[in-house]
């Protein structure tokens, strides 16, 4: 084990002593931790009933994950008994790796962090994506490689050369959204304009 990762052990132990949990509902976890939308990620969902209440909406898909094949069952036995299966759902996972690509997950909540390093949350997180590690709150900082198109022509200076230093070769889909088609006898050709801020796209 590397130097980082043993110091993110280290934190992640302290976390596990020091809290004291988070003892509110889903719903109010949510609104604390001021996540509109996207994908929230509950670690250690035992038996499915806090991963449930984290279902704020059609804003969101909430994944459950835990190490325990009987948890899982349960967890899926509870949130089909809600009829919210689909939008919410459990499954397995070896304790240690997030089965999710870099920057996709909104919201991580980790009620048991045995086995998994900070580093591997702060991974998945989406930059000012939000975790709960029983009940402490981190939240991933805007990086300084990553640039915002808040104008059409880039930013109110009207230059159109982004400073984005992330920027590269396409390596994966990140997410999928609408018009499925880009050009349609019924719609406006392709996306005609898009601006991003604060890690939230606007387009028409």
């Amino acid at each position: 084990m590397d130097r980082m990762h043993k110091l993110a052990f280290f934190f992640l132990t302290v976390l596990a002593e020091v809290s004291l949990g988070f003892a509110g509902t889903g719903g109010e976890l949510i609104r604390e931790s001021g996540t509109r939308g996207g994908l929230v990620v509950h670690l250690g969902c035992a038996d499915g009933r806090l991963t449930s209440e984290l279902y704020a909406g059609s804003n969101y898909v909430v994944h459950g994950l835990d190490t325990d094949r009987e948890n899982v069952k349960r967890a899926r036995k509870y949130i089909r008994s809600l009829g919210l299966y689909g939008p919410v759902s459990a499954d397995m996972f070896d304790g240690e790796h997030l089965p999710y690509s870099d920057n996709l997950v909104n919201l991580v909540v980790v009620d048991h962090p045995e086995g998994i390093l900070m580093s591997e949350v702060m991974r998945v997180l989406t930059p000012l994506g939000v975790a709960y590690i029983r009940g402490k709150k981190i939240a991933k900082p805007w990086p300084g490689t990553i640039d915002e198109w808040t104008h059409h022509s880039h930013s109110a200076g009207n230059n159109p050369v982004s400073r984005d230093t992330r920027v590269g070769i396409p390596r994966h889909l990140q997410w999928i959204n609408g018009p499925v088609w880009s050009r349609h006898h019924d719609e406006t050709p392709s996306i005609s304009a898009l601006v991003s801020t604060r890690g939230r796209l606007f387009y028409r």
